[in-house]
């Protein structure tokens, strides 16, 4: 008579998800913000095929596979700005091909950053219970956000007033999700932790 399986096969650990998704953010983030800070030198819509597929698709795989691992917070938040990255292309693309009136367009975006920022600022409480480096990220996030959607309802251009901060910020913001990022993999690669990422605030 064949064994009878009477327990389930154990399931193998996945490696940590947040570097990928982290980086994802980080490059996106880096590459539209240039733009925003000074546009007549950094590239215009390269961030728009990022925001589909690394700061879009390849976040919001990272959320997923947080779900896995059983990080609500990480799923949450990755899931989430995946799926604000891959919105925002489809916005401006929908808007460069006349499907939004240009007269409406910085008004709709001003909104999107502002509902955006919302769900950023209890992620920024909650990040507190996670540590110093992610803490940051959300920190500086949140202050690009409000930059963005006062500027956009303001009516400012990139590289021109509470846009053209927001650039400098948001590449504040990448940067710091970078070294958080490169933390997850150095530390992953060693008993004792190389990088450090500080601890939670409460």
């Amino acid at each position: 008579m064949a064994e009878v399986r009477t327990t389930a096969p154990a399931v193998s650990a996945i490696a940590n998800p947040a570097a990928l998704g982290l980086a994802g953010f980080a490059l996106t983030t880096f590459v539209i913000s240039t733009h925003n800070a000074f546009p007549t030198q950094a590239p215009d819509l390269t961030w728009v095929g990022l925001a589909f597929f690394y700061g879009g698709l390849a976040q919001f795989a990272a959320g997923m596979w947080e779900f896995k691992a059983g990080n609500t917070f990480g799923a949450t938040a990755f899931s989430t700005y995946g799926a604000f990255w891959m919105s925002l292309a489809t916005f401006v693309l929908l808007a460069l091909n006349g499907h939004i009136p240009a007269a409406d367009a910085g008004k709709d975006i001003g909104w999107f950053f502002l509902a955006f920022a919302i769900f950023n600022t209890y992620m920024l409480i909650l990040s507190a219970r996670t540590n110093m480096s992610v803490f940051l990220v959300f920190l500086t996030l949140e202050i690009t956000e409000i930059l963005l959607f006062l500027g956009n309802f303001n009516g400012d251009a990139a590289g021109k007033g509470l846009v053209g901060l927001a650039g400098w910020v948001g590449i504040v913001t990448a940067l710091v999700a970078w070294y958080g990022s490169a933390a997850v993999v150095a530390n992953s690669q060693r008993v004792k932790p190389v990088l450090p990422v500080g601890s939670a605030l409460w």
